[in-house]
């Protein structure tokens, strides 16, 4: 009984030191692979950073870690201080190196989801007020229909879906700052405590908005005579929905 106890416990300081051993090796390993090489402190990422940090919060995001001196990024951060009025541009994963090129002015930072110009296409705004804009919920990346009324006094004005799945790179109110959904904003508010959410609210729900659209040359000729002399209307238009349209329609035509 005694040798099956002293057996039990044998068994379990070996297990103990065991694991102090590979925890220990394990700890090591990094300060091992890195013993004959040139080194150089850098800020890296230790925990999701979402789009829009200001520079002066991402100490809580970031790390001091040695990494060699053949992998330092050209553009590293080496002093937050330095960083001034600036926000994350994007997204900044853990694991990365903090890079300067991956923040931009706060004034310049349009949101998160601001997406690329296509190669060939350009891009232009109009202001339009929140019924026009399906409530204010299309956003960056979305693709809309656009609906184009110009005033005719022998058929009573006419309106036509003249395109489709339309890339929408940018939305922002008509002041010039990023557009949010009101979920979206009350989240912004109760993380930084910087805004009145009966205000935000107020602010994202009325008003106009500046959508910005990507299309080619001859469209944006369009688009800028109906922003001019008519109207205009948008539909969230996904890539799955189906296409249709009767052609143009005037007063003799919408009862038909």
């Amino acid at each position: 009984m005694k040798a099956r106890l002293l057996g039990g416990i044998a068994a379990l300081v070996v297990a103990v030191l065991g694991t102090v051993l590979l925890f220990n090796y394990v700890q090591g390993a990094d300060r091992r692979a890195l013993a004959n090489t040139e080194t150089q402190d850098v800020l890296v990422v230790k925990q999701n950073v979402p789009a829009g940090t200001p520079a002066n919060q991402l100490a809580q995001y970031v790390t001091t870690k040695a990494v060699p001196r053949t992998a330092v990024a050209a553009d590293g951060v080496r002093d937050l201080g330095a960083l001034g009025e600036t926000v994350t541009s994007v997204a900044l994963v853990p694991g990365e190196q903090l890079l300067s090129s991956r923040l931009v002015d706060a004034s310049a930072y349009l949101g998160p989801a601001r997406v690329a110009v296509p190669t060939g296409l350009q891009e232009i705004s109009v202001r339009l007020d929140i019924d026009r804009v399906v409530g204010g919920t299309i956003r960056a990346g979305d693709s809309v229909g656009v609906f184009i009324s110009t005033n005719d006094q022998a058929t009573g004005g006419n309106t036509q879906f003249t395109f489709h799945k339309v890339l929408v790179t940018a939305v922002q109110f008509s002041s010039g700052a990023p557009a949010q959904t009101e979920a979206e904003a009350t989240t912004q508010t109760s993380s930084s405590g910087a805004l009145n959410s009966t205000n935000q609210k107020k602010q994202v729900s009325n008003g106009s908005y500046l959508v910005t659209f990507a299309r080619n040359a001859v469209d944006t000729e369009k688009l800028v005579y109906a922003a001019e002399f008519g109207k205009v209307y948008l539909s969230k238009e996904p890539a799955d929905a189906i296409e249709g349209t009767t052609g143009v329609v005037n007063q003799s035509k919408v009862f038909q």
